[in-house]
């Protein structure tokens, strides 16, 4: 029998797991880090092209067109010296030195993913929250995103480009609208389910005006889709990019850019392919850096996909 001295033996309390932050998450994933990793990698180029560079990539010589990836050639300079030149990728038709003109490309499609991304995250965010928050506006605008989205994304780019004469910023315009619906579908679906929460309605209740509603209670709920739909547009957008230049509708043909580069060797792609290959090879492994980036984050912010992570 237990006497009254006898003291109980102390209950341990139960350890809580502590859940690992957004950042300890991306900081886990592969793909964050591989994706973020290459970016980087590339956004560096892009800084460091004039002097990555060997040459002008404007620079050209006759007697140094089609030069095979390694072939020593001449380059004429502005001031018209002709000086030797080793072409590490090749020359093309012109003679101009295609490792130079794809290492300048890089920043021509750097601005315009990320620039159309920022652009249309934006513009899709401000209708999106007028759209799901506003019953009255709800119609308007979506029957006008329902037509744009009518339309093929390129046909689009192509008519605005054609519109105006072709420059970085006509570009980025023209591959920022077909993305706008895509975006404030997003943020409009968001929208209907955030405003239905209790906060949201005891905020209503207290009289908070609209616009603070959608700023402090309701935006802040849709920035981790927002950012995944970020990286899949500028993904996106610079193949789309690429495609306009390689139509010969893009940015004019003197801007090196991937697109144009793969443009003017098309004619001699068989002769010599390198005049393609490189820019082609930049192109693919930036686009699927990008996925693959944003695959990571969608896996990381998304707390259910995190949960399986």
């Amino acid at each position: 029998m237990a006497t009254s001295d006898e003291i109980p033996p102390a209950v341990e309390p139960a350890t809580v797991r502590r859940q690992p932050s957004v950042w300890e998450r991306m900081r886990a994933s592969g793909s964050v880090r591989f994706g973020g990793a290459f970016m980087l990698l590339l956004a560096l180029i892009a800084l460091l092209a004039p002097w990555l560079g060997t040459v002008d990539p404007t620079l050209f010589d006759a007697a140094s067109r089609d030069l095979l990836p390694g072939k020593a050639g001449e380059i004429i300079t502005l001031e018209g010296e002709t000086i030797a030149h080793v072409f590490l990728m090749g020359s093309d038709s012109f003679g101009r030195d295609i490792y130079s003109r794809v290492l300048y490309g890089t920043q021509v499609s750097l601005l315009v993913g990320f620039f159309t991304a920022l652009a249309s995250l934006a513009v899709g965010i401000f209708l999106g929250l007028f759209a799901g928050y506003l019953r009255w506006a709800d119609n308007l605008i979506m029957r006008f995103m329902d037509g744009l989205m009518s339309i093929p994304a390129i046909l689009i780019a192509i008519a605005l480009v054609a519109m105006w004469r072709g420059s970085l910023l006509t570009v980025i315009i023209a591959i920022t609208v077909p993305e706008i619906p895509r975006v404030t579908r997003l943020v409009r679906s968001l929208v209907l389910s955030i405003r239905e929460e209790p906060y949201v309605e005891a905020a209503i209740a207290l009289g908070t005006p609209t616009w603070r509603i959608l700023l402090m209670h309701i935006l802040p709920n849709t920035v981790a889709p927002l950012v995944v739909q970020g990286t899949y547009i500028c993904a996106s957008a610079i193949l789309v990019e690429a495609i306009l230049s390689f139509l010969g509708v893009g940015l004019p043909p003197d801007i090196p850019t991937w697109g144009n580069i793969m443009a003017e060797g098309r004619p001699q792609f068989i002769q010599y392919p390198h005049n393609i290959f490189f820019p082609g090879v930049f192109l693919a492994l930036t686009v699927l850096a990008v996925n693959i980036f944003g695959d990571g984050l969608r896996d990381t912010l998304d707390p259910k996909m995190a949960k399986r992570v």
